[in-house]
C-alpha cells in the first residue's frame, strides 16, 4: 500500500515548470499579454495546449481560434494565468489513467468547466483577482497525484473501499498522515504559485479550521464546486464521485446562493 516515503518521492520527482513555461506566466502576471503569446509560440507542446484547450466546447467559440496572439488576447490576464497553470497541471497527466476511468480530452473537459464555473463563482462573490481565480488550477492535481498514487494497488484500494466505505483521500491520510490536499500544496510550492493559492484549495478540503474570512469563503465555494462537478455523469462513471469526503457542515450556509450561480450557469450553457 501507499506510504509516506512513496509519496515524498512522488512529490520530489515533480518536474519544475519548464523554462519557456515560466518565462510566459512571468509575462502574463505582469499583464506584457504580447510578450506572453511571442514566448508560447517556442514550445510546440504548450502551443497545442493553448490551442485544444480554448477551443474546447465549453470556451464557446464559434470558430476555431489558432493565433496565440488572438487568443491571449481574448482570455486577458487573469484567464491566461489561470490557464498556464491549468497547463503545469496537464503535465502531471498520465497518459494512460490507471485508477479512474478518463482519458486526457475528459481530464481538459474537466479542467475547462471548473475554470468557467469559477470564474462566475468570483464575479458574483466580487473577489475576482488574478491570484483567486488561478485558485481553481490546482485542484484538478488531486486528482492526478490520486491515480498516481494507487493506480498500482487498485485492487487493494478497491476493496478497503467497498469494506469500509472510505474516500481515496480519507485512505491516503490513515495511511500516511498525508491528505491529497497537503500533496498539491507542495506541488504548488514547487511551482512557486501565490500562498493564497495554496492556503484557498489546502482548505477546499473542508477539513481546515485555520483559514478565515474571504480564503475561506472561497474555500466554502471550492469544496462544493468540486463536488458539483464531480457529480455529472462522465466523473462518475469515471469513479470520481466518492474522491474526497462531502463536508455538509462546512458548505451548508452558501448551498442555495451556490445552485442560483452555478444552476443558472448550466441552464444558460
Amino acid at each position: 500500500m501507499v506510504t509516506q516515503e512513496e509519496i515524498l518521492l512522488y512529490i520530489q520527482n515533480i518536474p519544475p515548470a519548464p523554462s519557456v513555461v515560466k518565462q510566459t506566466l512571468d509575462y502574463v502576471r505582469v499583464g506584457d499579454l504580447t510578450k506572453a503569446a511571442k514566448c508560447a509560440e517556442e514550445d510546440p507542446a504548450l502551443k497545442l495546449y493553448l490551442k485544444t484547450l480554448v477551443n474546447r466546447p465549453i470556451y464557446g467559440f464559434r470558430n476555431e481560434v489558432s493565433d496565440l496572439s488572438q487568443i491571449f488576447s481574448i482570455l486577458g490576464v487573469s484567464t491566461a494565468q489561470q490557464i498556464m497553470y491549468n497547463y503545469l497541471m496537464s503535465l502531471l497527466a498520465p497518459k494512460a489513467w490507471k485508477l479512474f476511468s478518463l482519458d486526457n480530452h475528459a481530464f481538459y473537459d474537466l479542467q475547462a468547466s471548473l475554470s468557467r464555473k469559477w470564474e462566475k463563482i468570483l464575479k458574483h462573490l466580487q473577489l475576482l483577482n488574478h491570484d483567486t481565480e488561478s485558485a481553481i488550477t490546482l485542484l484538478p492535481a488531486s486528482i492526478i497525484v490520486c491515480d498516481a498514487l494507487f493506480a498500482e494497488h487498485k485492487s487493494e484500494v478497491e476493496q478497503l473501499r467497498s469494506v469500509k466505505a472510505l474516500d481515496y483521500n480519507t485512505i491516503l491520510y490513515r495511511l500516511s498522515k498525508l491528505s491529497l490536499f497537503d500533496v498539491c500544496t507542495e506541488i504548488g510550492t514547487k511551482w512557486e504559485m501565490s500562498p493564497s493559492i495554496i492556503r484557498i484549495v489546502h482548505a477546499a478540503s473542508g477539513a481546515d479550521s485555520t483559514i478565515s474570512g474571504n480564503e475561506k469563503i472561497l474555500a466554502q465555494w471550492m469544496h462544493l464546486l468540486l463536488f458539483y462537478e464531480l457529480s455529472q455523469s462522465t466523473y462518475v462513471s469515471a469513479g470520481l464521485n466518492e474522491f474526497v469526503e462531502f463536508q455538509i457542515e462546512f458548505v451548508q450556509d452558501i448551498y442555495e446562493s451556490f445552485m442560483q450561480v452555478v444552476g443558472n450557469d448550466e441552464s444558460n450553457s
